[in-house]
């Protein structure tokens, strides 16, 4: 039982990681981003050539990889989506080239081919069965990126700006603030997220240019079901997907955990087409 509790908290866990960009992306900025997936392998590639070239695999994956993804965000948001806003349509389709196109480039600088990266931090054992150690990490951080970003939107000058500027821009410019300066770092933020996320998966996934496309349906279903709250929405939305996937998985079989968190997301949309958020306050984050 304790395996199976652990296996399931890490599963909730991975869910919301792999979501957290998205959720400030589209969340914040109404962004269709459908390189989404490709921000998330551009990360794992980012630690996997880091710590291949001697960099310190904590370095790598807590530092470079954030930093890397965060810097192509910027790139993506001054030469892309700064022409799209309110055009949720055309942004769909212009991230949707552009994550053909990044996955195209990495295909054809590194070849198709899955990287190895060792998992690190061992293993544990319960009831004489052994289980990786880095479940617990993954876990962690999931929890701690939560409440620092909740922190810092609600009780920092930072986050009341950029929440103030998503909600009406041109007030936010009357005060003397660039709207344009927020919209590139609140993209740069969900960029970086999206590479630690990539990053942190990465030993346990292996590292090849299409490993985006088994995390963006996963992610986009999180995001949209957890509704307008943000956090608080795909934070719920992750605990509810994810035990119904990792329940179904230890019950039956992995393909049939997919089957079950698709369909438990069409039945929640069904019984709550705004989402989990519907269910909170309004001051919900």
């Amino acid at each position: 039982m304790a395996i199976a509790a652990i296996q399931i908290l890490n599963t909730m866990a991975s869910l919301a990681l792999i979501s957290l960009g998205l959720a400030v992306i589209f969340g914040m900025m109404r962004v269709m981003n459908f390189a989404h997936g490709e921000l998330l392998m551009l990360g794992a590639y980012s630690v996997q050539f880091a710590n291949a070239y001697g960099v310190n695999i904590w370095i790598a994956m807590f530092v470079v990889a954030p930093v890397v993804v965060g810097l192509i965000g910027i790139l993506i948001e001054r030469l892309v989506i700064r022409h799209l806003y309110g055009r949720m349509m055309d942004t769909l389709l212009a991230t949707w080239g552009l994550s053909l196109f990044i996955t195209g480039l990495v295909t054809m600088v590194f070849g198709n081919v899955t990287r190895g990266l060792s998992t690190p931090l061992g293993s544990f054992e319960i009831g004489g069965i052994r289980d990786s150690s880095y479940k617990f990490l993954i876990i962690g951080v999931t929890i701690a990126l939560f409440v620092a970003i909740y922190a810092v939107l609600r009780h920092t000058r930072v986050g009341l700006i950029a929440r103030a500027t998503m909600d009406n821009p041109r007030q936010v410019g009357v005060m003397g603030i660039n709207p344009g300066y927020v919209y590139t770092a609140t993209f740069a933020v969900g960029a970086a997220l999206t590479g630690l996320a990539g990053a942190i998966m990465a030993p346990l996934t292996g590292v090849l240019p299409t490993m985006g496309a088994a995390y963006i349906g996963k992610a986009f279903i999180t995001v949209i079901c957890g509704g307008d709250a943000i956090f608080a929405g795909t934070a719920s939305a992750a605990v509810l997907f994810g035990l119904i996937n990792q329940t179904t998985t230890i019950l039956l079989t992995p393909e049939f955990g997919e089957v079950a968190l698709l369909l438990g997301a069409l039945l929640m949309l069904r019984i709550l087409p705004s989402g989990l958020s519907s269910l909170f306050s309004r001051r919900a984050v």
